[in-house]
């Protein structure tokens, strides 16, 4: 008997479905299409703040097109993103060299307030044994006839009245105004070499100099600054009291005339003042 032979069915030229196959090939696309949009998103946005960036994503989307276009009749999803991830490779290149190599900021627009290093450098502050130097500097001529001492403020005052002891002759001037100053706000020595210390009180026409003020002054001037011309000027007037009490203890009192006729050059300095019996003449 013979015996019976199994019969093989011919081989298909088509390929067997194979589901593991299918789901890593759509999960690679989804993977590839998920960093093509991301990119694309990035992209967006760099674009917006430099156009540069335009040739990034050319370089993303020419592997893609050309993908597309090939003359292959099969799409095959693991090459493409493969291509995909070369590409995006290349773009993030790119990208970082133009980021590292393009100016930093926005294109300036017109009417744009300058950069911070493009502002002026303002000039360094003056060391306290040149503010009088400076001051004269800023008044006009030698004989400071334009100044306005009304119009300067406290710091202002002290250093005009330390630049006519400069301008008159006197050395080692220093304005030492300030918190414990204990009434001396400017410090020189006269020509003749005596040393002469000035309280100096920028006021308004209404508020005058009192005895409580030349009382304070007195009381230090001499016994602690070592004064050998002790003088108190003044924008404004002093009451009589204070007068007074300045005969008593040898101290000059200059008021807003005196101080104008010593800057105009017409009056005598503190120091060229002489003292006769409290009166000063």
């Amino acid at each position: 008997m013979a015996t019976p032979v199994r019969r093989i069915p011919p081989m298909s030229g088509r390929r067997k479905f194979d589901l593991r196959s299918t789901a890593l090939s759509f999960g690679l696309l989804a993977v590839a299409i998920a960093v093509l949009g991301f990119t694309a998103k990035v992209a967006v946005g760099v674009l917006e703040r430099r156009p540069v960036l335009a040739v990034v994503l050319c370089l993303v989307g020419l592997p893609v097109a050309v993908a597309f276009r090939s003359g292959r009749r099969r799409f095959s999803a693991r090459r493409a993103a493969r291509r995909a991830a070369v590409a995006l490779d290349e773009g993030t290149a790119a990208a970082l060299h133009t980021l590292e190599t393009a100016p930093l900021g926005p294109p300036m627009r017109a009417g744009a307030p300058a950069p911070v290093d493009d502002l002026p450098v303002p000039e360094p502050a003056l060391p306290l044994g040149t503010e009088a130097t400076a001051v004269t500097g800023l008044l006009p001529g030698t004989g400071h006839e334009g100044v306005d001492y009304d119009a300067l403020d406290a710091d202002e005052f002290e250093q005009a009245v330390a630049a006519l002891c400069e301008r008159d002759g006197c050395s080692d001037v220093e304005v030492v105004g300030g918190a414990g100053d204990l009434g001396a706000d400017v410090v020189a020595t006269a020509p003749d070499g005596r040393r002469v210390i000035i309280q100096c009180k920028r006021y308004c026409d209404t508020n005058r100099v009192g005895s409580q003020d030349m009382q304070r002054f007195g009381g230090t001037c001499y016994t602690v600054h070592g004064a050998d011309v002790a003088a108190v000027v003044t924008t404004s007037d002093f009451t009589a009291p204070a007068v007074e009490y300045a005969a008593q203890c040898g101290i000059l009192c200059l008021d807003g005339e005196a101080l104008q006729a010593w800057s105009d050059g017409t009056g005598p300095e503190p120091w060229a003042m002489a003292v006769d019996n409290g009166a000063v003449s």
